[in-house]
């Protein structure tokens, strides 16, 4: 016993006596694990628990003291390589298996250590580059839960000490043990499937020189079960029984039968040996020993094993006692000390099984109190949890650090808070850890975080593709490069050290693939906006945050979390319209957006830059309604429509959907495709009707152009469009619409805009006398593009019918009739609608076939009538000469008409009374598609109305049998009377209330039947004779015709056979012509070989039933002709021409050319009768002559030889080469079509085999020119060499230097490949990439670009830096000279200068710029100046009185314009920490309230663009209205004006003279010129403003040599006692130096300043100044020289401090202050720490400012100073517990009672304005106590 409490502790209680321990021991078990017995119906967790323990306990009792041995649970140090385990699979990735292992360990299996079968197929997928239909991916093959036989391969430790144990359940390294001797039935093996075949599985069960077979029958339960498909798939794993062993092992037959499987049990017969004894085996124990942690078991006679305290049963009540038999798995084999661990666990007594799973929502789970079940000092403590059951934490979770942990608190009973951080699928039971941290951590795993979540993180790895931060421990994610910062960082190791903390936001995670993306955009990770993660929560009107991933000139694309992106179009980038969005806008910036509309279902989303539109006023609404729809319609949507207003030219109509804001236009001419609906449609409506179905057509113009053509909505929805003119090509039929009709020809519009020309002779097939016959504008029409010319971008097309139509004029013609009749009765129900008792309304009801009783009104001289009624009132009804029929009638007479046609537009309705019409007949039962005669009745626009000869029932016959079908010749047109042949095509009379039919072919149709590309065309064969032929039969004819491709051979009068070119000769010369070999009427014999199908011209084997109905197949060969007929059946069955499927890859071919399809840019060709090939234009030849102009290469019926590349998608046609395969590996030359040519960047290039390539524009030829792709035309054919082709791009050259090595021509461009290829002094050329603020950036090549600086682009100075846009644009060719290499950072400095390169300046000495070198004289410059004041002074004086008055108003909205003059004498408002110097600089300033000023100097004036925004002189309204009437126009006036008026024009002068004095006298008027600066510096020669505001003036007409004489005339008037004045004056010069001069000039200025002035200041404002323009660099630089010089200032550590904090380098500043402590007195050191730990609170990390306020005031407890500042900033930033916490410390300290009546004073005030009454008056009695403890101190 006493061992046995060094083994099982209870939380470090001392020995007791021998006699105590037994019964509390006893006691302790009964009361703790009595629960099994009250709660039977717990859950299965906490009886497997329990139970366990009870094992153990009953251990404690049993085990006698002397032999002792102690079962320890596996630890991770225990496991080596070779040793066995059973695990199960707890996650499945792509590349491994992650892998639960006993005792709460786990591993990891890779893809490659599955199987070797599977290994072999992903060696082979990677070897070729593409994906293997039958390699599945481990997701498809493995589940979580299934158990595993694994090894262990490698347990190493990783750099960070920690263990990774990798495993493999490859069967050779699993049942490495077994051999085929040892093999015995019944054994259980786990096998893999390596191969399937048709019977069964090849299984791979790791022993060499064995088969092992899986039949189909004993798997098909095993695959029903898994629903994982019909098959078993190859790497899948299996629990294999073997059934039957043959040949010694080396055959065996398997069975995965799951009741098989799960009935196996290992047996002594099967000879297990220690050597090959496998995990996952069940067999049959007995009890040994019962030890303190677990049970020692035998089995297999002769084993022994040890069960620990984790896997017992915990079903069984009954303890275990030595001798009892039971069920085992054996979990673990040690390879060297053979130790063989089991389980009794339920789970895996029966194989197959898989252990039970622990449900989601517990994961993570805080468990508030688990209760200690007991305490294993070696391995950890179990515990039981909230819900009964129980979990296990091993050592290093129960505490913080080792040294924290004490024994003590797990004494049994104990509680305590934990969290379940996994779960043990091998030991079914919970891990916990009770670390607090662990508990108060937000994310435990990847499930818990969420797209938006703030994170705080560590940076463990910089990658090229960007920095990978720690979250936690088993959480890691990446922060791409594009985010590392709001700029794209260049160098971001700069910035972020390995170890920073740093704080991002999750742009995106997925939980299943342990991925998460993070970003570090400062402006990301601090927006308060929503957050968009999903296309669902974009509503109109949102406004969120998002950053640019693509700028280019059709707008912005912003992306947004969880790859949501928008796109923000052109129009909505800004309220200013931008040319070049990729110029403004750049990848990574951070942006807020508005989202303007959403499609979730499409994932489309449009949002606009533009946040907030101010409400437009009334004249302004059409324009704002226009800005609205831009956005929202593009050309193609459909939209309902509300017509608003009518008008000449069509209709004004509001859109629905955007409830009537967007106004919008239908021309009357695109109300329809018919021109006579267009006219009545447009009469019929009215304001307020509702049109359904209208599409957006164009949208350039004022407002969107709507059509409700069908046709063109039709060809728009199915694509059969073109977007640009490049898309268009020659062949293609396309819909669209006359634009203008022309004397030479038709004008066509299709959607998207393009435009084409039809030329007259294009127009018809008639003869074209005068175009206006023909068409008319708005029309719509289907055209025929005949060819392109790409360089004036015109396309001739063709509408011709015979070109236009599809071939069957019948449907084409009926389709339209259809279309035209379904309009008049949406027309109809629109009258009817309407509800109107008008003649409209009795147009309605009217139908043709309808009988009416009506008076004759009148008979007209023609033989017309005219008749009334009451039914037909307000329309005229008449009946022409012929339909009034042999009937004589007078006016006044009533009688019985028939209504034939009611035309709407004009309110006529023409009747007939004639008899044939009238009389009543018995209705036929009529067919579909039936043929009958009829007679034209009556002729309208679009149809004529004919009536049955048979029945007299009325039909509709369209006139035009196509769009394009316009025009008749009086000849052709129909005439009342005539009998023509009409097929029925709608036999019911519908709403229309006549039949439809179309005309019947009474006369010969214009157009050829287009041929399908299958059919060959055997004109002769008109219909199918039967005949008796059979395969063989030899048979004579005469040939007929000729065709290329085949003969027609008549065989007797009605039968005809074909001959195929592939059957004339026995060895066809390649370039001949086989079938030119026959004429037409020689006598040929022949073979049948085949027969063809008459309708599908398929191609019938002899076999097939309809045989003897075929067209008969010949041969002429004289080899098959000679040949017996066996032979040739073999030859016909076999010879694998049967499908083109199976020729080979890389075959050679004889084939024959059919055609050369323009369309499609193909070589048709055909190999034999029934096997057809196309031949790429690209694999036509290495020529690029040939393939320029392909189809005159290559002649009809021409022999030639190819290469079988495969077939075609519907494996019916062959894919030929004649150029062989196309290998397309580095170094090798192809060719290629130009598929688009990219502005300044280079070519896109069709290759052969559908890959693509691109070519730089370094690479287009040897020679740089101007225009490098000038040259270049989509569709051209090129030459190509390949450079490289790796991840599937392609790089080409077109250069002649590698297209054609051996000429040696001369290259005047050499290849610049690399850095290492540029030398410095060396003479380059090369593109302008961009000109940016930084300098132009030159491209040198593909990947190298140069940088030129703005002093060495040009001798001149230049302001603005628009002027080198101009002369530099993008894509010019220039020469430069290499000044500097920078090999490491991959810099090249550049030089244009042309002392340089030789070649003339690029800036033109015409613009009359100031040169660089040109050091002009102060004093002449002063003269000079001088001079024209002089000149000037009386024009300025005028000016002044004339100038406006009204500008304040514009100072106080934009006090900094953007074209600024600015000397940027920087003003920042954050500088709180520079208190002296402000202080001093206070005094000299006024400064205007509500104003932001720039100036640090001075804000008594604003640096405006108008310099007339000083003046403050305002004159009233009236005065200044007059005055500008008065200047309109002098001289005019002076003529007429009278005495009287020469009189008051004297009085007004005096007055304005008097007001100009008054106002010059004006103390608060602001000057106005340089007079009046001269003037005002004379009064005040020391004030500094006055001379800034004179330079500030000079600026403003950047005129910056003149501001630089202000200057310095200001630095010599300036008294010198005014130091202050004249730094102001100083640091205006530098900060004019640093926008508009150079380093240098700026240098010389500072170094003059520091000679004048107190040296510190100036070095603090050039600080500034760099630190306000961004040049971060030389800020540095300069305090570091600072540092230096001014080591014992404190503001200079400070300032410094301030400025790195600004950057975000809070490591740097940590270090910066030891350096300051170390170089400033120790006297200053308190207060240094202080000022930085209060920068750090503003700028950096408060938790750091925190430690150093803590470590100050333990150092300095009575310092009240700085309990005072740390207070303030607490009470700022921190929280109401920690600013109590530093009161309560304050108030409890010993310092004198006046400072400690300060501090409950601070901390009474806080209590009342934060506090409770209960914690003000805790604050009172504190003070009391603290007063009666002072007063009794001082009695005593």
């Amino acid at each position: 016993m006493a061992s046995m409490e060094e083994n099982f502790p209870r939380g470090g209680i001392q020995k007791k006596p021998k006699e105590d321990k037994t019964p509390k021991l006893k006691l302790e078990r009964d009361n703790l694990f009595d629960v099994h017995h009250e709660k039977q119906s717990q859950k299965r967790k906490r009886s497997q628990r329990d139970q366990g323990k009870q094992k153990k306990f009953k251990a404690d009792k049993i085990a006698p003291a002397k032999d002792n041995v102690t079962i320890e649970p596996l630890v991770i140090e225990d496991l080596c390589e070779g040793m066995l385990l059973l695990g199960c699979i707890k996650e499945v990735s792509d590349y491994e298996l992650v892998i639960s292992l006993p005792n709460g360990l786990s591993g990891f299996v890779p893809v490659t250590q599955i199987s070797d079968a599977y290994s072999k197929m992903l060696s082979k997928q990677v070897a070729q580059g593409e994906l293997l239909e039958d390699l599945n991916s481990l997701l498809d093959m493995y589940s979580p839960g299934t158990l595993v036989r694994c090894v262990v391969t490698s347990a190493e430790k990783s750099a960070d000490g920690r263990r990774s144990i990798k495993l493999s359940i490859n069967p050779k390294k699993v049942n490495k043990g077994l051999n085929a001797s040892s093999l015995a039935s019944g054994m259980l093996l786990s096998g893999f499937v390596s191969s399937v075949e048709d019977h069964g599985y090849l299984i791979d069960i790791g022993v060499s020189g064995t088969h092992a077979f899986l039949p189909r029958q004993k798997a098909q339960n095993y695959i029903k079960a898994l629903k994982r498909g019909p098959d078993l798939k190859i790497g899948q794993n299996l629990n294999c029984v073997i059934v039957e062993v043959k040949n010694g092992g080396r055959v065996v037959r398997l069975s995965v039968d799951r009741s098989e499987v799960a009935a196996s049990l290992a047996t002594e017969q099967q000879n297990w040996a220690l050597s090959n004894l496998l995990p996952g085996l069940v067999v049959k124990a007995r009890v040994q020993k019962v030890a303190p942690l677990g049970i020692k078991l035998s089995f297999l006679s002769s084993f022994t094993g040890i069960v620990d305290f984790m896997h017992m049963d915990p079903e069984k009540s009954t303890n275990y006692s030595p001798d009892q038999v039971m069920k085992a798995c054996i979990l673990s084999i040690h390879p060297t000390s053979k130790v063989v661990r089991l389980t009794l666990r339920q789970a895996f007594l029966h194989p197959g099984g898989s252990p039970n799973q622990l449900s989601n929502d517990r994961m993570g789970a805080v468990v508030k109190e688990s209760t200690v079940k007991a305490f294993y000092k070696q391995f950890g403590a179990v515990f039981e949890l909230d819900d009964g059951t129980l979990a296990f934490a091993r050592l290093k979770h129960l505490s913080k650090t080792r040294k924290s942990f004490k024994p003590g608190s797990f004494k049994t009973g104990c509680k305590h808070r934990c969290r379940i951080i996994d779960y043990s699928l091998m030991d079914e039971m919970c891990i916990v850890s009770l670390k607090s941290h662990v508990i108060a951590a937000r994310f435990l795993q990847y499930q818990d975080i969420h797209t938006g979540d703030v994170v705080q993180g560590k940076v463990f790895a910089m990658k090229h593709i960007g920095m990978q931060v720690k979250v936690t421990d088993g959480i890691k994610g990446l922060v791409p490069s594009m985010h590392l910062a709001d700029v794209i960082l260049k160098q971001p190791e700069k910035k972020y050290s390995i170890g920073d903390e740093v704080k991002c936001r999750v742009l995106e995670c997925n939980p299943a693939g342990k991925k998460l993306i993070l970003t570090l955009k400062k402006s990301l990770v601090q927006s308060k906006l929503p957050i968009l993660s999903n296309y669902e929560d974009a509503k109109p009107g949102l406004i969120t945050h998002g950053f640019v991933v693509c700028a280019r000139e059709f707008g912005c694309i912003v992306k947004f979390y969880n790859d949501v992106k928008g796109l923000v179009p052109k129009n909505e980038l800004s309220s200013e319209p931008i040319s070049c969005p990729d110029k403004v806008f750049h990848e990574g910036q951070v942006v807020k957006v508005m989202v303007l509309k959403c499609e979730p279902e499409q994932e489309r989303l449009l949002l606009s830059f533009r946040l907030s539109s101010p409400s437009a006023p009334e004249d302004k609404k059409e324009c704002t309604a226009k800005e609205k729809r831009e956005v929202k319609y593009q050309i193609g949507e459909m939209v309902d429509v509300k017509v608003l207003k009518k008008k000449d030219n069509g209709l004004e109509v509001s859109i629905l959907e955007d409830e009537g804001n967007v106004i919008a236009g239908i021309p009357t001419a695109h109300l329809s495709d018919f021109v006579p609906t267009c006219k009545l449609l447009w009469h019929c409506l009215q304001e307020g009707d509702v049109l359904p179905r209208l599409m957006c057509l164009s949208d350039k113009g004022e407002r969107i152009i709507l059509s409700r053509k069908s046709a063109v909505i039709s060809a728009v929805q199915e694509e059969q469009v073109v977007r640009s003119f490049s898309e268009i090509q020659p062949g293609m039929l396309l819909t669209g619409y006359v634009r203008n009709v022309m004397p030479f020809g038709v004008f066509v519009e299709f959607p998207f805009g393009v435009t084409g020309l039809a030329p007259k002779v294009s127009m018809s097939d008639k003869f074209v006398t005068d175009t206006k016959d023909h068409f008319v504008v708005g029309q719509t029409v289907v055209a025929k593009v005949m060819s392109i010319d790409e360089e004036k971008q015109r396309v001739l097309l063709n509408l011709k019918v015979s070109e236009c139509s599809s071939g069957d004029s019948a449907a084409e013609s009926f389709a339209l009739l259809n279309q035209y009749f379904k309009e008049i009765k949406e027309i109809r129900n629109l009258l009817r609608r309407r509800g109107e008792p008008s003649a409209a309304q009795g147009l309605c009801e009217l139908l043709p076939g309808k009988e009416l009783q009506l008076v004759v009104q009148d008979v007209k001289e023609d033989g017309s009538a005219v008749f009334s009624g009451s039914c037909v009132t307000g329309l005229t009804v008449t009946a022409t000469r012929y339909h009034l029929g042999d009937k004589n009638i007078a006016p006044g007479e009533k009688t019985k008409v028939l209504v034939l046609h009611v035309d709407a537009l004009t309110s006529k309705v023409y009747v007939s009374l004639r008899e044939e019409l009238l009389k009543q007949r018995a209705k036929q039962l009529l067919t579909e598609n039936s043929q009958h005669s009829a007679i034209v009745q009556h002729i309208a626009e679009e149809f004529a109305i004919v009536s049955l000869l048979e029945t007299g029932q009325l039909a509709a016959v369209p006139i035009a049998s196509h769009l394009n079908d316009t025009f008749r010749f009086d000849s052709e047109k129909l005439k009342v009377g005539q009998i023509i042949s009409a097929t029925l095509k709608v036999v019911k009379e519908s709403d229309h209330g006549i039949l439809l039919a179309v005309q019947g072919r009474a006369k010969k149709d214009v157009f050829v039947r287009v041929r399908n590309e299958s059919e060959t065309a055997l004109e002769e064969v008109l219909a199918t004779v039967k005949h008796s032929l059979s395969l063989g039969d030899i048979v004579t004819g005469t040939v007929k015709s000729v065709k290329p491709t085949h003969v027609t051979v008549a065989i007797d009068d009605k039968l005809t056979g074909s001959i195929h070119a592939s059957r004339i000769l026995d060895g066809v010369p390649i370039g001949s012509f086989p079938t030119c070999t026959l004429k037409a009427g020689q006598k040929v014999t022949a073979r049948v070989i085949g027969g063809r199908d008459v309708n599908t011209h398929r191609y019938l084997p002899i076999t097939h039933p309809h045989f003897t109905q075929s067209i008969p197949e010949l041969s002429m060969r004289p080899s098959e002709i000679e040949g017996k007929v066996t032979a040739m059946l073999n030859l016909k069955e076999d010879n694998g021409l049967k499908k083109p499927g199976l020729y080979n890859v890389g075959q050679t071919v004889t084939c024959f050319v059919k055609k050369y399809n323009i369309l499609k840019n193909w070589l048709e060709v055909e190999v034999a009768p029934h096997i057809r090939g196309r031949v790429p234009h690209l694999l036509l030849s290495l020529n690029t002559k040939i393939l320029k102009h392909p189809e005159k290469s290559f002649k009809n019926g021409q022999a030639i030889s190819a290469t079988v590349t495969g077939t075609d998608v519907t494996e019916t046609k062959l894919c030929l080469s004649l150029t062989g395969i196309q290998s397309l590996e580095q170094g090798s030359i192809t060719v290629g079509m130009v598929t688009k040519v990219i502005p300044h960047i280079g070519l896109t290039i069709a290759l052969p085999g559908g890959k693509t390539g691109k070519v730089s524009i370094f690479h287009l030829n040897d020679t740089y020119m101007d225009n490098p792709l000038g040259d270049f035309k989509v569709g051209k054919i090129v030459r190509c060499y390949i450079l490289s082709h790796e991840n599937g791009k392609i790089q080409l050259s077109l250069r002649q230097s590698r297209l054609n090595p051996k000429n040696n021509s001369k290259v005047e461009d050499a290849e610049i490949t690399c850095i290492k290829d540029v030398k410095k002094g060396q003479l380059v050329r090369g593109y302008v990439k961009s000109v940016t603020s930084s300098g132009v950036f030159f491209g040198l090549s593909a990947s190298l670009l140069g940088r030129i600086l703005f002093q060495n682009v040009s001798p001149y100075f230049v302001q603005k830096h628009s002027l080198y846009k101009k002369y530099l644009p993008e894509g010019k060719l220039l020469t430069a000279k290499v000044l500097g290499v920078n090999g490491k950072e991959k810099h090249i400095e550049l030089s244009l200068l042309p002392k340089d390169t030789g070649m003339p300046s690029i800036l033109p000495e015409s613009l009359g710029l100031p040169r660089y070198d040109a050091e002009e004289d102060k004093r002449e410059a002063d003269n000079r100046e001088k001079r024209e004041e002089l000149k000037l002074k009386t024009k300025r004086r005028r000016e002044n009185s004339e100038s406006e008055k009204a500008k304040p108003k514009k100072r106080k909205m934009c006090p900094a314009d953007e074209n600024d003059s600015g000397i940027e004498v920087y003003y920042r408002e954050e500088e709180d920490d520079d208190q002296e110097e402000e202080a001093a600089e206070k005094k000299s300033k006024v400064r205007k309230p509500g104003e932001a000023p720039r100036l640090q100097v001075s804000t008594g004036f604003t640096w405006d663009e108008d310099i007339n925004a000083t003046d403050t002189a305002v004159l009233n309204q009236k005065e200044e209205s007059s005055e500008s009437e008065e200047e309109e126009d002098p001289q005019l006036k002076l003529k007429k004006q009278t005495k009287k008026e020469k009189e008051l024009e004297k009085q007004k002068k005096e007055k304005e003279l008097c007001k100009l004095e008054a106002a010059l006298m004006d103390p608060s008027r602001q000057p106005q010129s340089a007079d009046d600066f001269d003037r005002l510096v004379l009064s005040s020669p020391n004030s500094s403003i006055v001379w800034l505001q004179y330079m500030a003036f000079h600026l403003q007409a950047t005129e910056i040599e003149k501001a630089r004489a202000v200057a310095e005339r200001a630095l010599k008037t300036i008294c010198f006692r005014e130091e202050q004045e004249k730094l102001n004056v100083w640091v205006a010069l530098l900060n004019l130096e640093n926008m508009y001069g150079t380093e240098e000039t700026l240098m010389k200025v500072f170094e003059r300043a520091v000679q004048y002035n107190e040296p510190l200041k100036v070095f603090q404002h050039l600080c500034d100044i760099y630190a306000n323009s961004e040049k971060y660099k030389q800020a540095e630089e300069l305090y570091h020289t600072m540092l230096k010089r001014f080591r014992q200032e404190k503001s200079v550590w400070l300032k410094y401090a301030s400025f790195l904090l600004k950057q975000g380098q809070t490591e740097a500043t940590h270090r910066l202050l030891e350096r300051a402590l170390k170089a400033l007195p120790t006297k200053e050191h308190v207060d240094v720490i202080s000022r930085f730990a209060q920068l750090e609170f503003r700028f950096g990390d408060p938790e750091h400012a925190k430690a150093l306020f803590e470590s100050t005031l333990s150092s300095y407890p009575k310092r009240t100073d700085i309990w005072s500042i740390y207070m303030d900033i607490m009470i700022k930033h921190g929280s109401q517990k920690e600013i109590r916490d530093i009161f309560e410390r304050v108030v409890h300290l010993s310092l004198a009672p006046k400072k400690m009546k300060f501090f409950f004073k601070r901390y009474l005030d806080y209590e009342k304005k934060f506090g409770t009454t209960e914690s003000v008056l805790a604050v009172k009695r504190a003070a009391l106590e603290y007063v009666e403890t002072r007063s009794s101190l001082v009695e005593t």
